[in-house]
């Protein structure tokens, strides 16, 4: 099951469209809860029997409630009813199955209790996330199951143009802004989020997962399409040695030797200049990095595998950290707040570890990353590196590459970008080929 990313990580992405959307609902599965079963009495009426969590909701007095600070499930229970003695034993037949000490505050739970008077305790489910629940069991023995609902999924398609801002648009669209996470992440190697400009357009198929009829997040990406710059770019997903990832045209991996930016969402304040008046010092001087505005806190990535050759502070750089990729390329992270866990001079990394965290140290004005790209020792302009790839899809499976590719594309090339949506972004953009 796909795990998804929690939304404190997208604070802000320099991106942008305006969003149409498709949908495509694949054949559902039989939703849980609902449950056809023949009446006793005549063979030509039928009974609908409500089940939650596999329980006839009709034969149980039912509360549900949300997980208040410092509760416990001893004291949900205690105000149900339940003794010492009942959840004591609960307890211990929850070992193995799942950790009391995880409960959750504002996690939802519901008590099924008799019908009788005493609406006495017969079940108690807490949901531990929008798929997983606990099972404890009362009523005719105590024990404890921890289950997963259902997922449904259903297959949807959306196209935009670039307009203003990629995340608000999503937003506007009633689209999942993770979906532009996932793009920036299936191109970050490929296309400068931050360098996108008005009439770059793109379209996507994908999947969104459901359980009942609440949306809990996006599935797998069946394939994309980016027009940036001037260039065309798939991204058609492919399973090589076990792994899927995705691939260009021509079979290229989209994946390079080195990440496109070293923060998933900031905006760049500063570029690299051999004439740049410095904000503090009111002089003239090269300023031979990128910066990028963030807030302080914001996970600062390294680019690509290496080496950590130097660590520390000094009082124009602030906290740095400086990386050995290869015997060609480094690069250096400045302004650091603080170090990511186990960084450290002679440790080695891996591309997309937290390195740091953005802060204002040394001679800075505000919170933002110096970023800067050395090639054989001298500092080159990062925004104009060429990573190389990695390793392409292998001839052997180029046959079964191409099957796949024909007709990811084709199903992409048939999502329209409407004339109302690229006037949207763009009046310019109105007549624009599609």
């Amino acid at each position: 099951m796909r795990k998804f990313v929690s939304i404190g990580l997208l604070i802000m992405l320099a991106g942008a469209i305006a969003v149409t959307v498709v949908l495509i609902t694949r054949p559902m599965e039989q939703m849980e809860g609902i449950l056809i079963q023949e009446s006793p009495d005549s063979l030509d009426k039928e009974k609908i029997v409500i089940r939650e969590y596999g329980l006839p909701v009709d034969s149980f007095y039912t509360v549900s409630g949300i997980v208040k600070r410092d509760q416990t499930l001893s004291i949900i229970l205690n105000d149900f009813g339940a003794d010492g003695r009942t959840i004591h034993y609960l307890a211990e037949a929850s070992r193995g199955v799942f950790d009391l000490r995880k409960i959750r505050r504002g996690n939802p739970y519901k008590v099924f209790c008799s019908l009788d008077s005493t609406h006495t305790v017969q079940y108690f489910v807490y949901e531990h996330s929008p798929v997983e629940y606990v099972l404890f069991n009362l009523h005719d023995s105590l024990h404890v199951v921890h289950q997963e609902k259902e997922i449904s999924i259903r297959t949807k398609q959306a196209s935009g143009v670039i307009a203003t801002s990629l995340w608000n648009t999503m937003l506007d669209n009633d689209l999942d802004p993770m979906l532009a996470f996932e793009l920036s992440e299936i191109y970050a190697w490929t296309i400068d989020f931050f360098g996108l400009q008005a009439g770059d357009r793109f379209s996507v198929d994908f999947d969104e997962h459901y359980v009942d009829t609440s949306y809990i997040g996006l599935g797998r990406i069946h394939g994309a399409y980016f027009h940036h710059a001037n260039h065309d770019f798939y991204a058609i997903p492919f399973i090589q040695d076990g792994l899927e990832s995705f691939y260009d045209q021509e079979g290229n991996s989209l994946r390079k030797a080195f990440l496109k930016a070293p923060l998933r969402y900031s905006r760049i304040s500063s570029r690299y200049s051999h004439s740049r008046l410095h904000p503090i010092l009111k002089i003239r001087r090269p300023h031979l990095g990128v910066d990028y505005a963030a807030p302080v806190g914001t996970p600062v990535l390294t680019i690509g595998d290496g080496k950590v050759i130097k660590t520390g502070y000094s009082k124009g750089n602030g906290n740095m950290v400086k990386i050995q990729h290869n015997s060609v390329y480094a690069t250096a992270y400045l302004h650091l707040s603080r170090y990511g866990k186990g960084v450290k001079t002679g440790a080695f990394v891996k591309q997309g570890d937290v390195i740091g965290y953005v802060g204002s140290t040394g001679l800075s004005t505000g919170p933002h990353l110096d970023f800067r790209f050395y090639k054989n020792g001298y500092p080159v302009d990062p925004l104009k590196v060429e990573a190389p790839p990695v390793e392409p899809v292998r001839q052997e499976n180029l046959i079964a590459y191409d099957s796949i590719r024909m007709l990811t594309i084709r199903a992409l090339d048939q999502i329209s970008f409407p004339d109302s949506m690229i006037q949207a972004a763009s009046p310019a953009l109105a007549g624009a080929p599609q």
